[in-house]
C-alpha cells in the first residue's frame, strides 16, 4: 500500500506529494480527489471482510489526517514519510472504557511538566483499531478542565516508554488489532502536540465527516457482497423442487436488498461530489448533518442486507468457512460499523440538529 502510494491517496486531503516519493501509478497526485479515494476503498472492501480493510487502512484513515492537517511542521516532516511508506503504524486512540460517543467527558490525563517540556500522560483507551502494532497514537487527553474546552490531542510514540498495548477478543473484524492501551506516566515532548492545547475537541470533530465517509463507503460495498453472494446462491441451490430464484419471496428479498443498496450508494456519491466541491470549512459546516444521516442509513443497509442473506443461504450462514462464510462474517462485523465513528442514535439525532442549525443559520426554506 505505501510502496504503490495508496497510502498516500487515502488521508482526506490533497495528495501529501512532498512527504512522499511514492505516487499511484493510474493517477497524476495533482488529479487526485475524493472520488478516487473512494474507489480505493470501495476495491478494498470487495474482500467481504471488516477486519481486512481495517488491518490495512483502519488505523492509519482515522489516526493520519488530524496529523497531517493540525500537527507542526517539524512533527509532521518526522513522522509522516515513514508511515506513508508502509514502514510506521499509526492509529486514533479517542475511545475510553467509560467515554465512547460522548468524546467530551474522556478522563485520559496529560499533565504539563513544570519545566514546560513535557506532557505526562495517564490513562486508558478502548477498541483501538490497528493499536497493538501501531508506532504513533493519535490521543485525545484532558489537559484542562471538564468538558470538549478541556481536551488536546497528542501525537503519543510507543518509544517514549510507558505505552502497554493488549489485543481484545471482539465478535467481528478480527484481524483489525482492536486493542485496549494503558499509559502510565508517557513523558510526551509538548512538540508532539496536535493543534492547540485544550482546543482538540477541533481537531477531533474535524476528523469525523472524512472517518464516517469511509465507513459508509465500506458498508455500501460489504452490502453489495451480500447481495452478490446471495444472488449466486439463489440461481444454484434449489428447495421445493425449483431454484431459490424462482421462489417470488427470494427474489422479493433480493429486490429490497437492491432497491436500500441503490438508494445509499446514490446518496454517498451525491455526498462525495458536495464535499469535492467545497472547502473544509464549508463542508464542515454545511454537510455534517448529512453526513451523520447518511453513516446511519448505510450501516442499517448493511445490516438489513447482511440478515436477508443470512435467510437466503439458511444454515450455511452460521457455519463459519464453506459457502455462506463470507455472509457469516460480514454479519459478525455488522457492529463494528453500527457503532464506531457514531452509534446509529447519535448519527440520527445529530444530521437532525445539524441540518436545523444550518437552516437557521443561512434561512433556508423547504
Amino acid at each position: 500500500m505505501g510502496e504503490r502510494g495508496y497510502l498516500a491517496g487515502l488521508l482526506g486531503v490533497k495528495y501529501p506529494v512532498q512527504y512522499t516519493p511514492n505516487r499511484v501509478q493510474s493517477v497524476a497526485p495533482e488529479n487526485w480527489d475524493l472520488f478516487h479515494e473512494m474507489l480505493l476503498t470501495d476495491e478494498l472492501s470487495r474482500a467481504g471482510s471488516g477486519g481486512f480493510v481495517w488491518n490495512l487502512i483502519g488505523g492509519f484513515g482515522i489516526g493520519c489526517p488530524p496529523l497531517v492537517k493540525f500537527g507542526k511542521k517539524p512533527l509532521v516532516e518526522r513522522i509522516l514519510p515513514g508511515i506513508l511508506a508502509g514502514d510506521k503504524r499509526i492509529c486514533l486512540a479517542i475511545t475510553e472504557p467509560d467515554a465512547g460517543s460522548d468524546v467530551a467527558n474522556l478522563t485520559c490525563e496529560a499533565k504539563l511538566t513544570p519545566d514546560g517540556k513535557h506532557y505526562i500522560v495517564n490513562g486508558e483507551k478502548k477498541w483501538i483499531t490497528n493499536g497493538i502494532w501501531s508506532d504513533y497514537f493519535t490521543t485525545a487527553v484532558r489537559t484542562g478542565g471538564p468538558g470538549m474546552n478541556g481536551i488536546s490531542v497528542l501525537l503519543i510514540e510507543r518509544e517514549q516508554g510507558g505505552v502497554s498495548t493488549r489485543r481484545m477478543d471482539c465478535q467481528g473484524v478480527w484481524s483489525s488489532g482492536t486493542t485496549y492501551i494503558t499509559f502510565e506516566d508517557v513523558k510526551v515532548p509538548v512538540e508532539n502536540l496536535i493543534g492547540k492545547e485544550n482546543q482538540g475537541f477541533k481537531v477531533i470533530m474535524t476528523n469525523f465527516n472524512h472517518e464516517r465517509i469511509g465507513i459508509v463507503i465500506q458498508c455500501v460495498r460489504f452490502a453489495r457482497v451480500c447481495y452478490e453472494e446471495s444472488m449466486k446462491y439463489a440461481h444454484k441451490r434449489k428447495t421445493f423442487g425449483k431454484k431459490l430464484i424462482d421462489h417470488p419471496v427470494i427474489r422479493m428479498k433480493l429486490a429490497h436488498m437492491a432497491r436500500q443498496i441503490e438508494a445509499t450508494y446514490n446518496w454517498l456519491e451525491n455526498i462525495i461530489y458536495q464535499c469535492q466541491s467545497m472547502d473544509e470549512t464549508e463542508a464542515m459546516l454545511k454537510l455534517g448533518g448529512a453526513i451523520a444521516g447518511l453513516k446511519a442509513q448505510a450501516t442499517t443497509t448493511y445490516e438489513f442486507c447482511a440478515r436477508e442473506a443470512s435467510q437466503i443461504f439458511g444454515g450455511l450462514s452460521y457455519s463459519r468457512g464453506g459457502q455462506g462464510g463470507k455472509v457469516e462474517r460480514l454479519y459478525r462485523d455488522v457492529r463494528a460499523y453500527a457503532i464506531p465513528g457514531g452509534s446509529e442514535e447519535i448519527m440520527l439525532d445529530l444530521s437532525m440538529r445539524q441540518s436545523l442549525r444550518v437552516h437557521q443559520m443561512f434561512g433556508l426554506k423547504l
